[in-house]
């Protein structure tokens, strides 16, 4: 097999998109869709893989930096598709083998139909294979033009007669180049059209003219080859992408209960006999055990969820471990550096943020736990604050096992309750409270008789 280089188009503008963002970072099922086309590309080992920017350049290459093996090259002014392959003829000049021409907004693109791709055109030995495809309305594609049942010429629909516009066969702008040749034959690509551009499908005429071989891989799904230029399409191919995640859960024994009304990201992973109710968003690099029981209204986050959990309705969980049989909601939001502990409880309207909660402690109502350790088998009174920001920094608070905190306490940070410690209801603890000692801090009760009627006549005078 020859060597294989991959190159990728995102220097385009997308100005349809009406965003300030680049047009290839905009997420497609919670990733990037040039990361779909970069997965796509990765399936193949290719020798190198070579981006073109342009507008925006700086902030793709920053997106992009965690991602090792990748060039950069810049193409400016954007003056068309060939000349966009042209700048890379610095990287690829010693190269040998194919290039296979990606563009970074078609995510749907498999990695299968690159591999046939490639087999097609090596097994040919075409100096040129482009994707094509039968679709029912070719609006806004280049056509393909053919003579008998060979490609002859690709034309773009602002160039194409009345009789070319009737063609339902299109361009996906997906290509495999033979290297040899290849860039001293891009440069005989004239700007001969009404955009004033180098287009590269002109490439096919020029390579026919010349006598060399051009052949085409037809897919049997068109959505592998839809490109994203505005909005709409691209909720329309994350709708397309999702549709395929929940199917793929659900034959792994899933139980998506409105899959319609259920939000997957790509890179999220169920285990077996979990229950997603409606309206569940799953996002990120979420982990989600099995036998879970995750409840509508739910956003989960870049988090990790163990066996055996259940979530309740409207919680929101970021970058947060919950693990085996704890229980969450409703309406609780574990912020980052939450780690539920396995069988903890956290409940109505509880919010934790870098706070450990551990083995079958429970918080069920009404409280803050910010920067606190907290031991195993602790009971967290409704209306609890982990005091933990002095106004300069953070401070921790560290619950001891066994511990019992009253309801609408206030712990002062940096502060430790000791094991099987109690804290009144009421009490403010600003000092350290030893192990099973009783912290209180308010005054003995005071009944002021008759100050109500006091009061009232007060009021009336």
């Amino acid at each position: 097999m020859s060597d294989v280089h991959v190159v990728i188009l995102a220097a385009g503008k997308g100005t349809r998109m009406k965003s300030a963002r680049p047009k290839v970072l905009h997420r497609v099922a919670g990733v990037p869709m040039i990361q779909h086309v970069l997965a796509a590309a990765a399936s193949l080992h290719p020798r190198s893989t070579t981006i073109v920017v342009g507008h925006q350049a700086d902030a793709l290459r920053a997106a992009l930096s965690g991602q090792s093996g990748l060039t950069f090259v810049v193409q400016e002014p954007q003056r068309g598709t060939a000349d966009a392959l042209l700048r890379t003829e610095p990287v690829l000049r010693d190269a040998r083998g194919v290039v296979l021409l990606l563009s970074a907004d078609v995510p749907l693109l498999s990695a299968e139909t690159l591999e046939n791709l490639l087999d097609r055109h090596v097994a040919t030995g075409a100096a040129a294979t482009v994707i094509t495809a039968v679709v029912e309305r070719p609006q806004g594609y280049g056509r393909i033009v053919r003579s008998g049942e060979r490609i002859a010429r690709i034309v773009e629909e602002g160039d194409a007669s009345p009789a070319e516009r009737d063609i339902h066969e299109i361009n996906s702008g997906i290509y495999a180049f033979a290297l040899e040749g290849l860039f001293q034959s891009v440069r005989g690509v004239a700007a001969e059209n009404a955009q004033a551009e180098y287009y590269l499908p002109d490439l096919v005429a020029i390579y026919r003219d010349r006598g060399r071989g051009v052949e085409t891989l037809t897919v049997s799904r068109p959505d592998e080859i839809r490109g994203i230029n505005s909005l709409a399409e691209l909720a329309e191919v994350s709708r397309i992408v999702r549709q395929k995640k929940t199917a793929e859960l659900m034959a792994a024994g899933v139980t998506i209960e409105d899959p319609a009304t259920t939000y997957i990201d790509r890179d999220v992973v169920v285990g077996a006999d979990t229950v997603i109710h409606p309206g569940v968003a799953l996002e990120g690099k979420t982990t989600i055990g099995g036998g879970c029981d995750i409840h509508s209204g739910v956003r989960i986050v870049d988090s990790r969820i163990g066996d055996r959990v259940t979530i309740h309705n409207h919680c929101v969980i970021t970058n947060a471990k919950v693990a085996s049989g704890a229980t969450v909601g409703p309406f609780a939001h574990l912020r980052t550096g939450t780690d539920l502990r396995e069988g903890a409880r956290v409940g109505n309207f509880v919010e934790l943020k870098n706070t450990v909660l551990g083995t079958g402690s429970k918080s069920m109502h009404l409280a803050y736990l910010g920067d606190a350790t907290i031991g195993a088998k602790v009971n967290v009174g409704a209306g609890t604050i982990t005091c933990n920001y002095d106004g300069v920094s953070k401070k921790p608070t560290i619950i001891e096992d066994g511990a019992f905190i009253g309801s609408d306490s206030q712990l002062v940070a940096p502060v430790t309750i000791g094991k099987d410690a109690y804290v009144g209801s009421g009490a403010t603890i600003r000092e350290n409270v030893p192990p099973g000692a009783l912290a209180v801090s308010a005054g003995p009760q005071r009944n002021i008789e008759g100050w109500v009627e006091k009061k009232k006549k007060t009021s009336r005078d």
